[in-house]
């Protein structure tokens, strides 16, 4: 592991985010710089996992704006960390632009990194390389359009090409042109060919990219079961047919290195004292969980010690499930209406005088997400198990019940859980669990209920927390009830977008007002993207 993150640093001297494209030729001929011919493709395969990964956590926007968006977590955001207001409040704090280009920004640079492997692959016949580039960068591009809308695609990574002004692709053709491409990539993989090195997914074993990409074919599928039930159905066959993840040893996430500088970026940002304080555990979650006895809410909550002090000590805290409490959201300590004092079922503060903790006999999250070497959890056979169930449950053709798919999804996301450390959930009570709530087959929208219920808890407590507003989209479960702040930028709803970066209107400025015109009006936040209907 070591040894792949440091020759991180060695391909970064060589690549460059959406500019790299147009050194290329200089170092093929630059005697003093490594040329295609000599340089190893794979070096750069470390690097795009590590940031695929980690640029869809902490401060690039998850604990900014989608873990308070879906009501995974919560914040007052009004002493040292006021920057949550964007996300428990949508109200914009002073670096809200900048944080709504972060994931465009970091995703498109990854993916240029993974084209730029691609080709340097395809150069030296390193098949298997390249498909892995492929997709890499599908998934990333993917992972834009699940949060921006119509983005880049075909036209997308070619500035070597000249293409410096892509135009924006309607998701409509986006989709299934992008699962095609998916498609094609997979059949490519061939496990006689090339073994990938620096591989810190699966090590170069051909087969478990193989299951990636299907699963991650089956996951695009199923943000169109509202909006086009026949690609849907025709590419969830497909990933079937494929061969998805078994179990979840096929779960794919990015370590982290924390002594060589590569560390979970959701964990640094629980390490600043005041983020520390201000982020707790949401009521809408806390109830969730409370309400069928799940043993992961002991795992993943704590109340913190007594007093301002003790609230921002990294000590562990008190986990005792029955003492959990999950901060409403919308609240702020500003003594007014919105004060949380106010707010219904407060159960005081802790702590005297300057030492005193208004939130503090409320949840945070536990010393797993605060450890810097917690993995990066991309996609997980959980996530599978419960998309096969959904679709089971909307009556398309899976070999399945949604029951099976569904008990089978609780049981994993339990051994997912265990893979970021602290106390673990044994397999007998994970399945005892999952014995003692089944699915409600009563009706097809019950089912519907519960299985995407659990898919947002389940990728929010293993820190996906974009994956889970996606869904949240797609689903329109949970039921969450907005919050209605004063000066909200969403007038009182849940943001279902982020605004495309506001550098795109000056570097990209025709195709910029054309996606603007086709979404109707101002680049705002509660413009549906295509697939997200009711």
């Amino acid at each position: 592991m070591n040894l792949y993150i440091k020759r991180i640093f060695l391909a970064s001297f060589f690549l460059f985010t959406f500019s790299c494209d147009d050194d290329f030729a200089e170092l093929n001929t630059d005697p003093n710089k490594a040329g295609a011919e000599v340089f190893d493709a794979n070096l750069i395969l470390p690097n795009v996992i590590y940031n695929s990964g980690n640029n869809r956590n902490g401060y690039s926007g998850a604990v900014l704006f989608q873990v308070m968006w879906v009501q995974l977590m919560a914040s007052t955001s009004t002493g040292g960390a006021n920057y949550y207001s964007n996300a428990d409040k949508y109200v914009a704090s002073g670096s809200t632009n900048s944080y709504i280009g972060n994931f465009w920004f970091g995703q498109y640079s990854t993916s240029s990194r993974a084209k730029q492997l691609e080709k340097l692959a395809t150069e030296k016949g390193l098949t298997n390389l390249a498909s892995i580039g492929k997709i890499m960068q599908i998934q990333d591009i993917g992972f834009i359009s699940d949060v921006y809308g119509d983005v880049p695609y075909a036209e997308a990574l070619q500035a070597d090409e000249g293409l410096t002004a892509p135009s924006y692709q309607l998701q409509s053709s986006l989709y299934p042109e992008m699962l095609a491409d998916l498609e094609t990539a997979i059949l490519t993989l061939n496990d006689e060919g090339d073994k990938p090195t620096n591989d810190i997914l699966y090590d170069g074993d051909i087969s478990k990219w193989r299951k990636f990409g299907y699963s991650l074919m089956l996951k695009f599928a199923s943000r169109l079961v509202k909006v086009d039930a026949a690609t849907a159905q025709t590419f969830i066959t497909k990933a079937l047919n494929g061969g998805i993840f078994d179990s979840p040893e096929d779960d794919a996430f990015s370590p982290m290195d924390e002594a060589n500088g590569f560390t979970n970026s959701t964990a640094n940002a629980f390490n600043v004292v005041d983020d520390l304080y201000e982020v707790r555990w949401s009521k809408t979650f806390v109830d969730y969980l409370k309400a069928t006895n799940d043993p992961r809410l002991t795992i993943v909550a704590e109340i913190p010690l007594a007093g301002l002090a003790g609230n921002k000590d990294l000590a562990a805290g008190d986990s005792d499930p029955a003492l959990q409490l999950g901060l409403p959201n919308g609240f702020d300590l500003k003594g007014g209406a919105t004060d949380v004092a106010n707010a219904p079922g407060f159960p005081g503060s802790t702590g005297m005088g300057d030492d005193l903790a208004p939130i503090g006999n409320y949840s945070r999250p536990t010393a797993i997400y605060r450890n810097r070497e917690v993995p990066t959890f991309i996609l997980t056979y959980s996530q599978v198990q419960l998309l096969l169930a959904d679709a089971a449950a909307r009556g398309l053709t899976v070999p399945g019940s949604a029951s099976d798919y569904y008990n089978e999804g609780v049981t994993a996301a339990m051994a997912t859980l265990n893979k970021m450390g602290g106390a673990q959930i044994n397999p007998t009570d994970a399945s005892a669990y999952a014995i003692a709530n089944p699915l409600d087959t009563s009706s097809s929208e019950a089912s519907l209920k519960m299985i995407n219920e659990q898919y947002w808890a389940s990728t929010g407590m293993i820190g996906n927390f974009v994956e889970a507003w996606n869904n949240w989209k797609r689903s329109d479960y949970p039921v969450l009830t907005p919050v209605n702040y004063s000066g909200n930028f969403s007038g009182g709803k849940i943001p279902v977008r982020q605004p495309y970066p506001s550098g795109e209107e000056f570097t990209n400025t025709e195709n910029y007002k054309e996606a603007i015109g086709r979404i109707g009006g101002p680049n705002d936040w509660t413009t549906k993207v295509w697939w997200d209907v009711n």
